[in-house]
């Protein structure tokens, strides 16, 4: 049932927005952080069409409030989504500060999605059980 998918997709979004906002402790199995990616991606994507819709338009105003909207959605986001990304490098063995990673130009960011599609510890790590 396709609804029932957005559904657990959506709710992910929420759970890791609310109850996991600044959790770096723990695991994020691989579900659980490319849909909050997924969702977050979608969402990031909508605002900046807007942007570009509305510029091209002729409406300086309106395309300055859509990306004032996704500065804001950036920035709100921006704890949660290094926190998942921490979590989801738990899940593999790694210490949260693999994360840096992402800083290195070009390599870096490839590297760290390279690591966060791997498949997590099936058994219990230093940083906990796995996530269902």
């Amino acid at each position: 049932n396709l609804n029932f998918y957005i559904m657990d997709i959506i709710g992910n979004y929420k759970n890791v927005l609310t109850n996991k906002y600044a959790q770096f402790n723990g695991r994020a199995g691989r579900p659980e952080f490319w849909l909050f990616v997924l969702v977050n991606f979608v969402i990031s994507m909508v605002f900046y069409i807007l942007t570009i819709v509305a510029a091209t338009a002729g409406s300086s105003t309106l395309a300055l409030v859509f990306n004032l909207v996704l500065l804001v959605y950036g920035l709100a986001t921006l704890v949660p989504t290094i926190a998942v990304g921490v979590r989801r490098l738990h899940d593999i063995g790694k210490e949260g500060v693999w994360f840096c990673i992402n800083f290195i130009p070009l390599v870096g960011g490839l590297w760290y999605l390279y690591l966060c599609a791997q498949e997590g510890e099936r058994t219990e790590n230093r940083f906990g059980e796995p996530q269902p």
